[in-house]
């Protein structure tokens, strides 16, 4: 089991804003996943890869896969209160899931 969280290269985003942005997709996503799936991920170490996205469509198109395969994903759209403009998608989380399940959604992205 592990989780992948992608997060935009294109927006500028500092580390604080971009370490913020990555545990909130990690957190929504985890809250989508059903019991069993949350309990064996939490058992297993809770394994997180964060990979990178050039852009905000290119997490959308991630999301609506993980959504045909029945992955538990979250999108992130900041509040604006500091660093970027409201609603800016950030990050998006795919799982916790089966390791190959989520590398069907993220398995040819780079590592961040």
């Amino acid at each position: 089991m592990k989780q992948a969280i992608v997060a935009r290269t294109d927006v500028g985003m500092g580390n604080g804003k971009l370490a913020a942005q990555v545990a909130h997709a990690s957190l929504s996503a985890y809250e989508k996943a059903d019991s069993q799936a949350r309990d064996q991920w939490k058992r297993g170490g809770q394994k997180k890869i964060v990979l990178e996205a050039d852009s905000e469509r290119e997490l959308h198109e991630l999301a609506a896969i993980a959504d045909r395969e029945g992955i538990p994903n979250a999108l992130v759209r900041d509040a604006g209160h500091t660093q970027l403009e409201p609603g800016t998608v950030t990050a998006l989380a795919v799982g916790p899931a089966a390791d190959d399940r989520v590398d069907r959604v993220t398995g040819d992205l780079s590592l961040f």
